[in-house]
């Protein structure tokens, strides 16, 4: 290795050389090499049968498809409880006076979860029956109906309330 090719300043001319060098390799072009190949040659024929389309039509037994969701649901409850393990952990390792309020969201945050998966999913019952039931409301009414109003007047003055009903 030639140490003083890289401690002694270059000249002009070996400047230029050298500029010259590395531009004419970073504009020199890549090779190009095929990235696909199509083989277009005709497959030697086997028999003198035509070709029939075989479908697949394979059946997956009932117990290898329950295993299967059951493997599936298993798996997602591990990860949940997992997840709950590490968030009660975490905030367990950081109790301390400045960490208390952290603590306390993390022992709270499933509830509030949950209250909040409680609460939509009440507000979708509501809607969906809401929906179906029609309310057709008819009032009949037999002999004299008299009608009363009452006003009332309200004035109010620091901390206390009068209150004046005017019957008509």
């Amino acid at each position: 290795m030639d140490v003083n090719r890289y401690t002694q300043p270059r000249t002009e001319s070996e400047a230029a050389i050298e500029a010259k060098r590395i531009i004419a390799e970073a504009c020199r072009p890549e090779p190009q090499f095929p990235t696909s190949h199509r083989d277009d040659t005709e497959r030697p024929a086997v028999g003198d049968a035509p070709p029939v389309r075989q479908d697949d039509r394979r059946i997956v037994p009932a117990w290898a498809s329950g295993i299967a969701v059951a493997s599936i649901g298993v798996g997602a409850g591990c990860t949940g409880l997992g997840c709950a393990a590490w968030l009660l952990f975490n905030g367990l390792s950081q109790v301390s006076v400045p960490g208390l309020e952290r603590f306390a969201a993390v022992i709270m945050a499933p509830f509030a979860g949950l209250a909040l998966v409680i609460t939509a999913a009440g507000v979708a019952i509501h809607h969906a029956m809401a929906s179906t039931t029609t309310h057709n409301t008819t009032n009949v009414y037999e002999g004299p109906v008299t009608h009363n109003e009452n006003h009332e007047k309200k004035e109010t003055r620091g901390f206390m309330v009068w209150v004046r009903k005017q019957v008509n």
